[in-house]
């Protein structure tokens, strides 16, 4: 029947309505050709947008460290590598040594994170596993995320108004010199500052365990710490230690705060209540008052120190993280 309908179109001079089986067959097969090419094609692009911007990264990193060394030359030639072992900063009678600043580095970065793990991991657990919906849990993780948004020079003037005080009365009370800014002050600074990157990385793990693991451990009688301790807590460790290690990196780094409640003194602390300075809030203090190429260079050169710190802790820290993984 189709046969003698195409061949009256055909007689009509309509040419262009005949529609076989074959012709619709062969339609369908371009149709679905365009698409798998214009699939392949938009898979190329991304892939290759991705591969530029990973490269990008890299170079962009390499940047910031060959710039670093190329302005440390000078400091590197005239100090040599006493620069990193050298107790006395005066640039007066240029003489710079770096070991004050990286020991108040040190010092301010891991005390604040040994101060902020039990409060992460706790807030982590409390937003996972005990209440993940309902009013206080997103009141709690909204402030939470607060606690990271505040800039940096709204902690140090607290910390000036209020915590130095609460400090100082506490030094009094120790036998210690009331002097209120110090190392103990700027490490409580950074210890609250630091909270919400382990708190919210843990508390997404916590969510993440699977269920049935949970449940096999309570229909074996486990109480929810046994659960906790047990099955949640070995399950996520890897992300756990991520998070500790993504804030230990924002400790290493933080200048404005830090500068206005450590004291800023260039000689090596006697005890963690001692007034020094890192590494960060001498760039700070000083990098306007460089004068002289050497101090200059010497100022970049410990910035180019606090970028190896930095990154030798992180490949430290991945190293154990696949340890943890591994295992």
């Amino acid at each position: 029947m189709k046969t003698f309908e195409n061949e009256a179109v055909i007689a009509r001079g309509d040419s262009s309505r005949v529609i076989t089986g074959s012709n619709t067959g062969k339609l369908k097969k371009t149709n679905r050709e365009k698409h798998s090419n214009r699939q392949i094609w938009t898979e190329s692009v991304f892939r290759r947008l991705l591969f530029i911007m990973g490269v990008l990264m890299v170079v962009l990193v390499l940047g910031i460290m060959f710039t670093l060394i190329v302005q440390s030359v000078p400091s590197i030639k005239a100090l040599g590598a006493g620069f990193l072992w050298g107790k006395v900063w005066d640039p007066v009678r240029d003489i710079y040594g770096a070991f004050p600043f990286l020991l108040g580095t040190l010092l301010t970065s891991f005390l604040a994170l040994a101060i902020s793990i039990p409060f992460s991991f706790a807030v982590g657990i409390f937003l996972g596993e005990y209440y993940p919906k309902g009013w206080l849990p997103d009141l709690l993780k909204n402030t939470v995320e607060l606690i990271a948004a505040v800039p940096s020079v709204i902690y140090g003037f607290w910390g000036l108004a209020v915590l130095v005080p609460i400090v100082r009365s506490f030094e009094s009370g120790i036998g210690e010199p009331p002097i209120g800014v110090g190392i103990f002050t700027s490490s409580l600074i950074l210890s609250i500052m630091i909270i919400p990157y382990a708190a919210s990385l843990g508390r997404s793990m916590i969510q993440m365990v699977p269920s049935h693991l949970k449940e096999a451990a309570y229909s074996l009688g486990a109480t929810r710490w046994e659960v906790i301790k047990s099955v949640i807590l070995p399950y996520v460790k890897s992300g756990l230690f991520a998070g500790v290690l993504l804030s230990l990196g924002r400790a290493l780094g933080e200048t404005m705060a830090v500068t206005m409640v450590i004291g800023n003194t260039s000689g090596i602390p006697k005890s963690i209540f001692a007034p020094g300075n890192t590494m960060a809030s001498v760039i700070a203090n000083e990098f306007t008052e460089a004068d002289r190429t050497v101090y200059l260079s010497a100022l970049i050169e410990l910035g180019l120190v606090l970028f190896l710190v930095t990154v030798v802790i992180n490949m430290i820290g991945k190293k154990i993280i696949s340890r943890f993984t591994n295992d």
